[in-house]
C-alpha cells in the first residue's frame, strides 16, 4: 500500500464514519459555510469555555467526500484545544493546502491526508471550506465579548 493509498483510506474513513457529526446543543458559536460553485455546505457548532478552550465541536452538511471528510478531520483536530492552538492548526492546514507548504503531521494529524487534494486545484475549495468557516467563526467569537455568535458565509 502506498502513502497515497493510505491517505485515500483516511479520507474515506472520515467520510463513511464522520467524527463529531450532528448538532452540538450547548454551542456558543454556530457557523454556516457554502460553496455555491459546487454545492458543498457545512454547518459547524463550537462550544468554547470562558478560558478559551474548545470543549466541543460538531458539524453537519452535505457535499463531496472531500468537504465532508475535511470537516470531520477538522473537528477532531480542534476539540480540547485552546484557541491559540486551534488557530495554529488552521494556519498549518491552510498553508499546506493553499501555499504548498510541507505539512506538520504532529500539528495536523489526519489532516495531512488531504495534502493530495492539491493535485486537483478545483477541489481545494472543497477541502478548505470548513476550515475557512471555522476561522471566520473564531474571529467573530474573539470580538463578540462572550456573546453567542452565529455566522453565515459564502466562498467565492
Amino acid at each position: 500500500m502506498t502513502l497515497e493509498d493510505l491517505y485515500r483510506e483516511v479520507i474515506m474513513d472520515h467520510y463513511r464514519r464522520p467524527r463529531n457529526r450532528g448538532a452540538l446543543a450547548d454551542a456558543n458559536v454556530v457557523m454556516e459555510g457554502v460553496n455555491p460553485l459546487c454545492g458543498d455546505e457545512i454547518k459547524l457548532w463550537l462550544s468554547i469555555d470562558d478560558a478559551g478552550l474548545i470543549t466541543g465541536a460538531a458539524f453537519d452538511g452535505h457535499g463531496c467526500s472531500i468537504s465532508q471528510s475535511s470537516a470531520s478531520i477538522m473537528t477532531a483536530a480542534v476539540v480540547g484545544k485552546p484557541l491559540a492552538d486551534a488557530h495554529a492548526v488552521i494556519a498549518g492546514f491552510r498553508s499546506m493546502m493553499l501555499e504548498g507548504e510541507t505539512p506538520d503531521e504532529a500539528l495536523l494529524g489526519d489532516g495531512v491526508a488531504l495534502e493530495g487534494v492539491r493535485k486537483f486545484p478545483v477541489r481545494i475549495k472543497c477541502a478548505v471550506l470548513s476550515w475557512n468557516t471555522l476561522q471566520l467563526g473564531l474571529d467573530e467569537h474573539a470580538t463578540a465579548g462572550g456573546q453567542r455568535v452565529e455566522l453565515h458565509h459564502s466562498e467565492s
